[in-house]
Order: C-alpha cells, then structure tokens, then sequence
C-alpha cells in the first residue's frame, strides 16, 4: 500500500507541478508565449509520462474524482479511497508550495490568480457560476469514460496513457477560458492556497462538480456502455 500511496503522490506532484508550472512560469512569458494551447498540452504530457512511470503501481489515479469514479465502476478498492485523496492532494500541495518558492523569484512577482480555478470574477472568462458548474460536472464525465473505455478489456494493450493525456488536453482546450480548468479537486485546492484571488472561497466548486461528474462517468459507463462488465482493479483488466 506504500508504494501505491507513493506513487499517488509523485504522480499528483508532476501533474500540478507540470501543468500549473507552465500557466504560472510560462504561459505569459513574452519570448515564450505558449498561452492556452500550451498549457492544456503540459497537463496531458504530464499525465501521460507519469502513468508510463508509476501508472503500473498505483493506477495512476492523480485525482481524488478519478478515484472515486474508478471505486464506483468497481476498478479500484473502497478501502484505498480516502488514502488516495490525502496523498493526492499532499502531493499537488507540495508542487504548488514548490512552485511558489520558484515563481516568487521572479523580479516583481506577484502570485495572483497562481494557476487557480474560479467562476464569476474568477473565471477566465467571466462565466457564470452555473456555466463553470455544468463544465467541470460534463469534462469530468467524460474523462473518466476515456479512463474507463481505454484501461477495459476491449482497448488496445499499451496506449491508455496516451488516450488520457489526450483527454486531458482536449479537456483544458475547452474549457481553460470558463473555469481555468480543475477535473481534478486536487490541482484545484493545491493552488488556491497560494492565490491571492479569493480562489479558496470557490473551491467548494472545484470539489462538488469534478466528484459529481466522476460519479456520473462511471454510472454511464457501467449501465451504458459495458454491461456486464467484470469487475477489476485499472491495472489488471488483462
């Protein structure tokens, strides 16, 4: 169970790390410039190096909605559920502490939003609380029937990784300029510690719609999609 915990964490580490360090470091740097599309294809890479790496460990959940989805459709272990919350977000603290430390070495650094998810005055591009609610609740959803679809039986062996870090990436396409994108409660609350925005009064959205639409994927996907599935854990489907 260490070893998975661990895994977990590294693995929430990179992501947070990875994806919020290119909105934070590199988005808006002028001889760099990789804006929206840049990030939204750090998020994926970071996903689909770290579930090559420890994904044979743990699962390669990164992501307490992803967990809870995968424990519904019978792919992960009730018991491990709360452990792989607290080390997930342990880890995405930790990159985002870390990340911190790098950013305020900047000449005039200001942390401001900090990569930070929100809606109204917070959100990218202003959009309601209800448009960011419904967002985040559908690519949730979705990302986890890719998760499912790609780690079943039927899937071609060896590439889930890539058709998630793809998921990933279509999802911050979309949905960067409404909620700042969060699937994932815990990039979410690793960041709005650090923002000077007001992002922690709003996390209790970036908690409630990836973990509704991580229950709703899983419904889709066991009562749609594969009935009669069997039941596994993500890493032994074969």
């Amino acid at each position: 169970m260490f070893r998975k915990l661990a895994a977990e964490f590294f693995g929430t580490f990179w992501l947070v790390f990875g994806g919020c360090g290119s909105a934070v470091l590199a988005a808006g740097f002028p001889q760099l410039g990789i804006g929206f599309a840049g990030v939204a294809l750090a998020f994926g890479l970071t996903v689909v190096t770290m579930a090559y790496a420890v994904g044979g460990i743990s699962g390669g959940h990164f992501n307490p909605a992803i967990s809870l989805g995968l424990a519904l459709a019978g792919r992960f272990r009730w018991i491990e559920l709360i452990p792989y919350w607290v080390v997930q977000v342990l880890g995405g603290v930790a990159a985002a502490a870390t990340l911190y430390v790098i950013a305020s070495g900047a000449p005039n650094f200001s942390a401001g939003g900090f990569a930070s998810n929100g809606y109204g005055a917070l959100s990218p591009g202003h959009y309601s609380l209800l448009s960011c609610l419904v967002t985040e609740i559908v690519m949730t959803a979705g990302f986890l029937i890719v998760i499912l679809g790609s780690t079943s039986k039927a899937a071609p062996p060896g590439f889930a990784p890539l058709a998630i870090g793809l998921a990933l990436t279509l999802i911050h396409l979309v949905s960067i300029p409404v909620t700042n994108t969060s699937v994932n409660p815990a990039r979410s609350t690793a960041v709005a510690f650090f923002a000077q925005t007001g992002a922690l009064g709003q996390l209790w959205l970036f908690w409630v719609a990836p973990l509704v639409g991580g229950v709703l994927g899983a419904l889709i996907w066991r009562l749609l999609l594969t009935p009669g599935e069997s039941p596994g854990l993500i890493g032994q489907e074969r």
